[in-house]
């Protein structure tokens, strides 16, 4: 019975991922957020469970992938895109680009063109999921951001206009330029040849583990300060610490 412990919880994200995704559709990105940090505590937790149940497969590998594609790889695509359509003024960009400022017909549906980069998430993430179900270095450490993690990037954009209240920071998130070089950055940090720590303990002692807790211990302070516009912080802290401490990372 223990063995279908850590599927029943990668089904649970993959439920989530789902769900986020109807709320994204809606204009919902608090629900959205929402549902992506359950899935995310879920795709935490199913590994947790099978390393701790020694239930490890080949099958809850594959599954776990196609869960987080959904739930960290759709659902930033989606609010990317979302956010870019926001951003989009045809007119100017019919002027620059004309090719970019038209719509892609589909059965009577218009797509605008321009925000469909925002789907290149979606693509560099299935890609760095393949990569990790077919690299067996990647078991303490990470070659690349974890899905998880650039989820968490993405959906803070929507979360700091929706909170912080600030107009400056407003606009800099609804400038187009602006998403679009994080959405390139963003699929470029999930397949980079970087190795990064994973926070997975083998001994819960100081030491060994400094970077892990130095990083919790600043994420916290982060959190408390910056509110939702310490996620990026916390991310771009995550990839210093690991550039540091590389030498020690494997």
């Amino acid at each position: 019975m223990k063995k279908y412990i850590p599927s029943a919880l990668t089904l649970l994200n993959l439920l989530s991922g789902s769900i986020a995704i109807l709320y994204v559709i809606n204009n919902n990105y608090v629900g959205a957020a929402q549902f992506v940090f359950l899935g995310i505590l879920f795709d935490f937790f199913d590994g947790f469970a099978a390393r701790k149940l020694e239930v490890q497969s080949e099958f809850g590998l594959q599954l776990d992938s196609l869960a987080d594609m959904v739930t960290s790889g759709v659902v930033p695509g989606l609010v990317m895109y979302k956010m870019l359509s926001l951003t989009t003024n045809k007119s100017f960009m019919q002027d620059i680009f004309p090719q970019w400022g038209s719509n892609v017909k589909l059965s009577g549906f218009e797509v605008e063109f321009l925000p469909l980069i925002g789907f290149a998430i979606t693509l560099a993430s299935a890609v760095r999921l393949a990569r990790f179900n077919l690299d067996d270095e990647q078991q303490s450490y990470f070659k690349g951001l974890p899905t998880p993690a650039n989820n968490l990037l993405i959906m803070s954009l929507p979360l700091i206009l929706e909170f912080q209240e600030n107009d400056n920071i407003n606009a800099i998130i609804l400038n187009k330029g602006f998403l679009i070089v994080v959405t390139l950055l963003s699929a470029y940090l999930l397949n980079a040849n970087m190795k990064l720590f994973a926070l997975k303990f083998k001994t819960y002692g100081f030491k060994g583990n400094e970077v892990r807790y130095i990083f919790l211990i600043l994420s916290i302070i982060f959190i408390i300060i910056l509110q939702f516009a310490s996620i990026p912080v916390i991310i771009f802290m995550y990839l210093g610490l690991s550039a540091l401490d590389r030498k020690r990372i494997q």
